[in-house]
């Protein structure tokens, strides 16, 4: 092979590494993380296991029912489950560790949340998620089990609907 016919292999080479470092930042900025495993305990004492959400659409809410914001948002956040709990849509709130079970029981009875409650009382679901520590934290996950989304204080409904919507989709 002549010099003159080996000139392409250095720019091509070039454009290869190039368009693999793009590549590459482009799927670390577009690839979530994904959401940890954690089994979470119903208030009835029921597990709640990654497989029994696997392939849905899971909203996590950490919350505490001396946190107003979580008790301002409650009714928002179960009208958002009836509304999307037949396409997918699984949601579990999360009382904190400090909140006292039967404060987190007798919440869920009177308010009739439509929707999963889980004790963390031993704080390990807030720490594998992140260590969550303000409540209310709400996260989205999508089918594939990634989170797509992380809300710190009450999410903006409107577009919690939006990105509820794709995620259904997808």
């Amino acid at each position: 092979m002549s010099t003159s016919s080996k000139a392409w292999i250095k720019p091509a080479l070039a454009a290869a590494v190039i368009a693999g470092a793009g590549f590459a930042a482009w799927m670390s900025l577009n690839s979530a993380p994904a959401a940890p495993q954690v089994t979470f305990t119903g208030i009835k004492g029921e597990r709640i296991t990654p497989t029994d959400l696997q392939g849905k659409v899971v909203i996590v809410n950490f919350w505490a029912t001396s946190c107003a914001t979580c008790v301002a948002e409650m009714p928002e956040m179960a009208d958002t489950y009836n509304r999307f709990k037949g396409r997918g849509l699984e949601l579990i709130a999360v009382a904190m560790k400090y909140d006292p079970p039967n404060y987190v029981v007798n919440f869920t009875e009177t308010r009739q949340l439509p929707f999963k409650v889980a004790l963390d009382i031993t704080g390990e679901a807030a720490k594998a998620y992140g260590d969550v520590t303000m409540t209310p934290t709400t996260f989205v996950i999508d089918k594939n089990g990634k989170i797509v989304k992380r809300y710190v204080g009450k999410p903006e409904f409107a577009a919690l609907h939006q990105l509820l919507e794709k995620a259904l989709k997808g």
